[in-house]
């Protein structure tokens, strides 16, 4: 009994860490809690070694280091900057500046982790805002919140799809079809939102000067076109049917044979912490679901959840903003296979676990992102400004999402 209590203890510890992304007087990232956490746990017997490295999904790892290296490579060719650059120049009035940022953020998150996207767009928001005398904030809100929306649509758009994407086994087509409205209609709801909770902003009438920047050529348009030939070929095998890691794998491979790219400087650009964290999470959640308080909890919330949609979107959405996503989408992912429909509980857990991200200014990695990018920028994201449109935003895409995917079906 002291043992279970125990380790329901350091299994509250290791959650709330990576909840809050750190604990008091220690200097660990998630990842480090992560990590850390899998080991005490193993230390403390709560599961095996062995029990451990069978928890850790290979598949979901390749597959997030695959696309890492896909993104690492357009980034360096310079192309994310130069094509956000000049569709954001098009822009001739404050509402079309955020029109152009949310939708340059939206699908090329859908296609090319959402994070990566924010780290490049957020300065280039900044840049022409300030530069052009405007209130940054709405716009960099924008950056985040459709980032995340836009991440929805694919198993490839964000972590936690790519994690379902490999523990469901549903198809990149059958994912997409599914879900690309509800982020298509969620961009919209993105950009209209924002213009109601920052009106002073947003006046008709006010012209836009676009002037003040100029475009920048690309860094490597060598590297430009094979990134760009790899990244379509990915994404015209995933069309066809292809398994997603397998055809992440070919591409990723594809641009680490080079004659001009060191591949030191590709896998500088890979986040290889969130390898760590995600395979520490794995273990912990193993962990977790030997738990008596665990098994309980699921034999409580089943029947509920698997009957209404709803109830498990909202379950979804709110446990998602207690432990952040990924870890959310851990702890439901044994439940799914018990639902009368399990596809539809998967598609239902990507797309609620995903939205909920726009809640808080802490909802998301991609949020956070953005929010440091600005304070490099000298402005302030505060958390109030930014739950001011993140609240509504959650609340409309999630019920429009979930009423979207009840309706199909």
């Amino acid at each position: 009994m002291l043992h279970e209590i125990a380790v329901d203890i350091l299994i509250f510890v290791c959650l709330f860490g990576i909840a809050v992304g750190r604990l008091p007087f220690l200097r660990m990232n998630r990842a480090a809690l992560a990590f850390a956490g899998a080991a005490v746990l193993i230390l403390a017997g709560a599961l095996s070694p062995r029990q451990a490295f069978e928890a850790v999904d290979l598949e979901a790892l390749a597959l997030i280091l695959a696309m890492m290296v896909v993104a690492a490579n357009l980034r360096i060719s310079g192309f994310f900057s130069w094509a956000s650059e000049r569709a954001l120049l098009l822009a001739r009035s404050p509402r079309g500046l955020l029109a152009a940022i949310v939708a340059v953020s939206g699908v090329f998150s859908a296609l090319f982790l959402n994070d990566t996207m924010c780290l490049v767009l957020t300065p280039l928001a900044a840049e022409l805002s300030l530069a052009s005398r405007r209130d940054p904030v709405p716009y960099l809100v924008g950056v985040a919140t459709a980032a995340n929306v836009g991440s929805c649509a694919t198993i490839i758009g964000n972590p936690q799809n790519m994690l379902i994407g490999s523990s469901s086994g549903i198809s990149f087509g059958t994912f997409f079809l599914n879900l690309a409205l509800p982020s298509a209609a969620g961009l919209f709801v993105c950009w209209a939102v924002i213009i109601l909770a920052f009106p002073r902003e947003f006046q008709r009438g006010q012209p836009l000067s676009t002037d003040v920047i100029r475009p920048r050529a690309a860094e490597n348009p060598a590297l430009l076109r094979k990134s760009l030939a790899a990244a379509a070929l990915m994404v015209a095998a995933l069309a066809f049917g292809m398994a997603t890691t397998t055809a992440a794998l070919l591409a990723a491979a594809f641009l680490l044979v080079s004659r001009r790219t060191e591949s030191e400087r590709i896998f500088a650009e890979v986040d290889f912490s969130l390898l760590v964290f995600f395979a520490g999470l794995f273990m912990i959640t193993r962990a977790i679901e030997g738990t008596a308080l665990f098994r309980a909890a699921v034999a409580a919330a089943l029947p509920g959840a698997s009957r209404s949609p709803w109830a498990f979107s909202g379950a979804s959405l709110v446990l998602s903003n207690l432990v952040s996503n990924v870890p959310a989408v851990m702890l439901l992912r044994p439940m799914i296979p018990s639902f009368p429909e399990p596809q539809k509980a998967w598609l239902l857990l990507a797309l609620s676990s995903t939205f909920a991200g726009n809640l808080t200014l802490l909802g998301s990695v991609a949020n956070l992102i953005v929010a440091e990018g600005a304070k490099r920028s000298g402005i302030d994201l505060s958390f109030g400004k930014y739950l001011r449109a993140g609240l509504p935003i959650t609340l409309i895409t999630a019920a429009l999402g979930t009423a979207w995917l009840v309706a199909a079906g």
